[in-house]
């Protein structure tokens, strides 16, 4: 997916400081940012009330706000805007929750010491979207169907049920179709490098 004209439009507003440009791009992400904590914390087997979801939420916009919008100075726009952001998004909210609760680092460690089902697919989906524009990339290289199911899962946070739905496929199949992708993605990225 590529940049549209909107969100390209409404990127540079915001980079330039015109008026109502933080307002118009608040209105049209908070669905998406909402969206990526509730998925970030439900795959993490977390409960957090209406005030605490709106805790992340502010502080996901803060993290884009920081240093003159620095994460949105970066986005190169090989990806769409909203890919990007829940990438972003995803990293802010699951630093806030280590960070607020420690004893969650071991039940749901980073890739490098996983040790149950849900923590490994929290990390997973972590580490699979690393780069949000080299993941688009590495997408190309993979089949149709695999493709759409790791859109969804890692980059737009649906469930297997929602994915099993929405492509026609038994639920029991998007585990092994999201094993298979990622097993490509790893002998693409690997056989490629970065960028």
């Amino acid at each position: 997916m590529v940049l549209t004209e909107i969100d390209r439009g409404l990127l540079e507003r915001c980079l330039n400081g015109k008026p109502r440009a933080w307002e118009d791009f608040v209105d049209r992400f908070l669905g998406l940012v909402v969206h990526v904590v509730n998925h970030t914390t439900q795959i993490r087997g977390l409960w957090i009330s209406p005030e605490d979801r709106d805790a992340l939420v502010s502080e996901v916009f803060l993290g884009i706000l920081q240093d003159d919008f620095a994460v949105l100075r970066r986005f190169r726009g090989q990806s769409s805007l909203a890919t990007y952001l829940t990438v972003v998004a995803r990293r802010i909210v699951v630093r806030s929750i280590m960070r607020q609760k420690p004893e969650l680092a071991e039940a749901y460690p980073t890739p490098d010491g996983l040790h149950d089902r849900a923590g490994t697919q929290a990390a997973e989906a972590d580490a699979a979207a690393e780069d949000p524009d080299q993941v688009e990339r590495w997408l190309d290289d993979l089949e149709e169907d695999e493709a759409a199911v790791v859109r969804m899962y890692h980059l737009q946070g649906k469930s297997y049920h929602e994915i099993s739905s929405e492509m026609g496929v038994p639920e029991n199949s998007i585990g092994p179709i999201l094993s298979r992708a990622r097993t490509k993605m790893r002998r693409t990225g690997m056989s490629r490098g970065p960028g």
